[in-house]
């Protein structure tokens, strides 16, 4: 198996991880959620650098020398890579800016898991990409 199909499980295991686990998690167990929040936010930033990361790396990979094919595969990935760290960084400094000033809560906090989703369907369509079996020319 490649590095770049390792990058994009991590990529996707990551937001899996974070987003579906240990954030609920906070908010299951910390005491107050304004204490669970504060911590959130501090993990969904980590995770905004890690994605930006491991998607330029993919975005690195679709350009690099490697087999005909799993280039092919990359450059089918480079859309949904480009569309997850936009995601990311959308959510960071546009998204969460209103919800750490408190305005109008409820939907900057909708807009930013809209967007999170997003960015996870992104990082699995990019995995999937990688992944999937290549499509043979038919002559």
């Amino acid at each position: 198996m490649a590095w770049p199909v390792w990058v994009a499980a991590l990529w996707w295991g990551s937001l899996t991880t974070l987003g579906f686990g240990v954030v609920p998690l906070l908010f299951a167990t910390l005491a107050t959620p304004a204490q669970a929040g504060t911590m959130a936010a501090r993990l969904f930033e980590v995770q905004t650098g890690v994605s930006t990361v491991l998607g330029l790396l993919l975005l690195l990979a679709s350009r690099a020398p490697r087999s005909p094919d799993l280039g092919r595969r990359a450059q089918t990935a480079t859309p949904f890579v480009l569309g997850g760290i936009v995601m990311a960084l959308l959510v960071q400094f546009a998204v969460v800016p209103h919800i750490v000033a408190r305005d109008n809560l409820r939907l900057w906090h909708s807009v930013g898991t809209a967007m999170y989703v997003v960015q996870w369907v992104c990082a699995a369509a990019s995995f999937w990409c990688l992944v999937r079996p290549a499509v043979r020319d038919q002559p």
